[in-house]
């Protein structure tokens, strides 16, 4: 009896020592680590998920769509749910784009319930996902951002980032407005993990579309010109601007090399920027419309009025000449514009004086922003006269010694097409035209007839012509600047402005092509693509000839 009674006493205490063993370790749990235990078990339970918002269409002017936004798969994970990280990880990872030691770095990230593995896969690699049907890795499906037109318009659209911002151009620029409200859900789950029950706590809200002033037709011709240069000359790069001057409604912004807005940061820092207004270039003779458009509006000379010019002429310590070797003769106002006279322009800046050369250059919008819709744009650059040197007018008559951008200079001789009235260029459809009168009517009208000389016989863009409608236009051949005060004897950039029909303009093009190899005169290298660009354009809008 004894021994029966020891043994019972053994198990009591046995029994009472395991009791008091659950009773401590119940009341450590619920005390000390009640908060942690029950946010790791509701994070099993429950999962807060952001809902991103569908982003706005991007189209054309036509509704032909530039940029839109599509179903794709992300791919989450509740890492408290995994039991074997590392296996996990390898099966998943050929289908995420990532490495396996990758994968399974987020999958054992301290104290998280919820993590993105991927996101905006395609939506075959999320079934793919779908079908390994591993405990703790759920899908849902979010919107990625994809470019119907490939590389069109590649600088001007600009990119999105993987979470659903605008990272450059348009994109960018109106982030408000596409992107949209983003919503919040939580996901219950039972205890396999498995959803039981979704709560849509805030809805999300579609980002509004948004139309461009762009053609793709005209944009894609542009392209192609632009291709044809870059093959033919090897250029640094080259960029073209199509507008209506009557509107300031951009039709075509192109520059090359083209990017891909889906690799968008794959390309070089000078291959993403949207040239067309963040470049800044020395205009060369494309600049002596400006000039001569400032004498006339000041009544000192007309367009019949004669100079005698020499080879040469000396300002200050600097001796200008001309692009080919010639005696003297005498030229009227506009056969110096016709024929690109250097000694002409500077003589006619000289009549001007530096403060009111300086004052008709910023009336056209030098030196300052056009105010385009377009974000990354420069200002250029132009001297304040108090900086003037001795020999700086023998230089800013032919577009040397200061910077404009293509803009700058499209909406400048926008102004001389459109009757004197300068319309800010745009590329968001349905912003009403702004206008700004420059220059009278008169003056308008002379300046652009003389630049139909420039596309007759005897001026530098003879060969420039399109059956049926007369032209009006400018060629520019600029020495760069080599970095020491000087001018390179190598490095040019060859362009050429222009518009249609000359008489009643609904067209205007802008060329630059930045150090041409071979040839580098813009009559020969940005006149032709002028004329390619045009030839196409005239008919497809519908412009009758003149």
């Amino acid at each position: 009896m004894p021994l029966i009674n020891r043994r019972i006493g053994l198990l009591f205490a046995i029994f009472l020592f395991l009791l008091i063993g659950a009773v401590g370790r119940a009341a450590w749990l619920g005390g000390v680590k009640a908060d942690e235990l029950g946010s790791r078990a509701a994070s099993q339970q429950e999962a807060e998920l952001v809902v991103p918002a569908r982003r706005g269409t991007i189209s054309d002017r036509q509704g032909n769509e530039l940029a839109v936004s599509e179903d794709a798969i992300t791919v989450f994970a509740n890492p408290f749910l995994i039991a074997d990280p590392e296996g996990a990880a390898a099966q998943l990872a050929p289908h995420l784009g990532l490495t396996a030691p990758d994968v399974q770095a987020k999958l054992t990230e301290p104290g998280r319930g919820f993590v993105y593995v991927a996101r905006r896969l395609p939506p075959d690699r999320g079934s793919a996902v779908e079908k390994l049907e591993i405990e703790g890795i759920e899908t849902l499906v979010e919107a990625r951002r994809v470019y119907p037109q490939g590389e069109l318009a590649g600088q001007l659209l600009g990119s999105v980032g993987v979470d659903g911002f605008g990272l450059a151009g348009i994109e960018q620029s109106q982030e408000d407005l596409l992107h949209g409200s983003e919503g919040r859900q939580s996901v219950v789950k039972d205890a396999l993990g498995k959803a039981i029950s979704i709560d849509e706590h805030e809805p999300a809200v579609a980002g509004q579309d948004i139309a461009l002033t762009i053609d793709s037709a005209i944009q894609a011709r542009t392209e192609k010109v632009l291709d044809e240069i870059g093959e033919k000359y090897s250029p640094t790069g080259a960029t073209a601007l199509v507008m209506n001057p009557a509107n300031g409604e951009v039709l075509a912004m192109a520059n090359w090399p083209a990017v891909d807005p889906e690799a968008f940061g794959e390309a070089s820092e000078y291959d993403r920027q949207n040239r067309t207004v963040a470049a800044s270039y020395e205009p060369g003779s494309t600049f002596k419309a400006i000039t001569v458009a400032g004498a006339l509006e000041e009544s000192l000379v007309k367009p019949a009025t004669l100079f005698d010019l020499p080879p040469s002429i000396l300002v200050a310590d600097r001796e200008i000449g001309e692009s080919h070797d010639r005696g003297t003769i005498s030229l009227s106002v506009a056969d110096i514009l016709a024929q690109s006279s250097n000694v002409g322009a500077v003589k006619i800046g000289l009549l001007l004086g530096a403060e009111r050369f300086d004052a008709w250059v910023r009336e056209f919008g030098f030196g300052d922003g056009t105010g385009i819709d377009v974000p990354g744009e420069a200002s250029g650059i132009m001297l304040d006269t108090k900086d003037y040197s001795g020999s700086t007018m023998g230089n800013l008559p032919l577009g040397q010694g200061l910077a404009v951008t293509q803009v700058q200079l499209a909406s400048a001789y926008g102004a001389i097409a459109n009757g004197g009235l300068l319309a800010t260029p745009h590329v968001i459809a349905g912003s009403p035209p702004e206008f700004r009168r420059v220059v009278s009517g008169q003056t308008a009208k002379r300046v652009s007839k003389m630049l139909e000389g420039v596309l007759a016989a005897g001026g530098t863009a003879s060969e420039a012509s399109i059956d049926g409608y007369r032209i009006a236009g400018k060629t520019g051949t600029a020495e760069k600047p080599d970095g020491y005060g000087g001018y390179s004897d190598s490095a040019y950039v060859a362009s050429f402005v222009g518009f249609a029909p000359a008489r009643k303009p609904e067209l205007l093009v802008a060329i630059a092509v930045d150090e041409p190899q071979g040839s580098y005169y813009g009559g020969v290298v940005a006149a032709p693509a002028f004329e390619k660009i045009v030839e196409f354009a005239l008919p497809y809008l519908q412009i009758p000839p003149e």
